[in-house]
């Protein structure tokens, strides 16, 4: 089922981000994070910019965020796409299932694109979001560092609305 995140559930929102950091695969973040340090990012969510959870026999098993693209005007019809899945409950279609929740979001909002920025290494987020009609739209080469490792960042977009031609 999924609902709307509420100040509650933040905690289990940072245990399932924190379980993410020690693969290298998900996030640049290199040491957990608190439920303090998160407390900002979670308050900015709302109705235009939801935070959902995907609960399975009352526990979180994974949330998904809308969030602004780059903070300007002229993106406002421009998405960024999160998403993350407990460890013990990767591998059972509740990604697809958040990707496709964050789509259809998207799309009652009234926005034009979406965006997902993962790690050009991280073959199963990847393989997801092309599953679910997003394209590899750029390719950030080595702009991530971790732990020595150049990283490189993969941009994948999906159009919501027909595109315009010029």
């Amino acid at each position: 089922m999924f609902r709307h995140a509420q100040s509650r559930d933040l905690a289990r929102i940072v245990e399932i981000y924190n379980q993410s950091i020690p693969g290298r695969l998900a996030t640049a973040d290199l040491v957990p994070v608190t439920v303090e340090a998160r407390q900002a990012w979670f308050d900015a969510h709302d109705e235009a910019h939801p935070l959902w959870v995907l609960e399975v026999d009352e526990k979180i098993v994974g949330w998904a965020s809308l969030q602004p693209f780059y903070g300007r005007a002229a993106y406002a019809a421009t998405n960024e796409a999160s998403l993350y899945v407990a460890r013990e409950h990767q591998g059972c279609g509740y990604g697809k299932q958040l990707v496709e929740r964050l789509i259809d979001s998207a799309m009652a909002l009234g926005r034009q694109t979406l965006l997902g920025f993962i790690f050009a290494h991280n073959a199963p987020s990847l393989a997801l979001f092309q599953r679910c009609g997003f394209e590899r739209w750029g390719l950030l080469p080595e702009v991530a560092d971790l732990d020595g490792q150049p990283t490189s960042l993969a941009i994948l977009g999906r159009r919501l609305t027909p595109r315009h031609e010029y």
